[in-house]
């Protein structure tokens, strides 16, 4: 395997210690010995992943939703988004139905714009966000119920080069907005929409032995958990 791009590589864990469980995510320290010898203490979250969608229609306008983000106490403008928190579901699938649940619609041409781990030095979440072309309306999924901050949620259109302009003047801070919007630029400043990866092409990270959530591969003995 190359080595000059992102690869896999897993130091030892002599201890790996559950500090804080929440409801979608844990606090944990992991006790690592690095390639020198050194025993030092990381302390991460965990994360299930999620999805999100960059819904462009033919007007060059983008699918917003407008969510309030309590650790930031901000309304953020974000592209509609969600966990994997659904055991076994398609990647694919998920996108799917996070755009008719938050947006409400639904897309006949599906490519992936871009794969991001949000916060690597403090969290395991990886983000598959996809670009959804063809836009339809589309109901909400039978049994789905806004609540939380998704019942005050609203969604709009806002067009694309306004988006870009906000995210560059630091108007917009979303990294799902950010990553998605400066990766769809790209790719039709080079000409290259038709050559994104297909929406079920596979999502390394997330597929290799041990996935990214629960006890890392390669531990010493037991986990802990206070």
């Amino acid at each position: 395997m190359s080595t000059r791009w992102d690869h896999d590589e897993s130091w030892q864990i002599d201890s790996h210690q559950v500090l804080a469980t929440g409801r979608v995510c844990d606090f944990v320290n992991d006790t690592v010995v690095t390639p020198t010898g050194e025993q030092i203490s990381r302390q991460y979250i965990t994360h299930p992943g999620a999805v999100g969608i960059i819904a462009l229609d033919d007007q060059d306008r983008v699918a917003v939703v407008r969510q309030y983000r309590q650790p930031v106490r901000m309304i953020l403008v974000e592209p509609p988004a969600g966990l994997l928190d659904v055991e076994g579901e398609n990647y694919l699938h998920a996108a799917q139905r996070e755009l008719a649940e938050e947006a409400q619609l639904a897309a006949d041409d599906w490519r992936i714009l871009v794969d991001i781990l949000t916060s690597p030095g403090g969290s395991q979440e990886s983000l598959r966000i996809f670009l959804a072309r063809g836009l339809h309306p589309a109901e909400r999924p039978q049994g789905f119920v806004l609540e939380g901050e998704e019942a005050a949620m609203s969604h709009d259109w806002e067009p694309l080069d306004d988006l870009i302009d906000a995210v560059l003047d630091g108007s917009c801070q979303s990294p799902t907005l950010v990553a998605g919007l400066m990766a769809l630029e790209v790719a039709r400043s080079q000409d290259r929409i038709d050559r994104l990866r297909p929406a079920d092409a596979g999502w390394p990270i997330r597929e290799r032995p041990g996935g990214l959530t629960g006890v890392p591969a390669g531990i010493i003995g037991h986990p802990e958990q206070d």
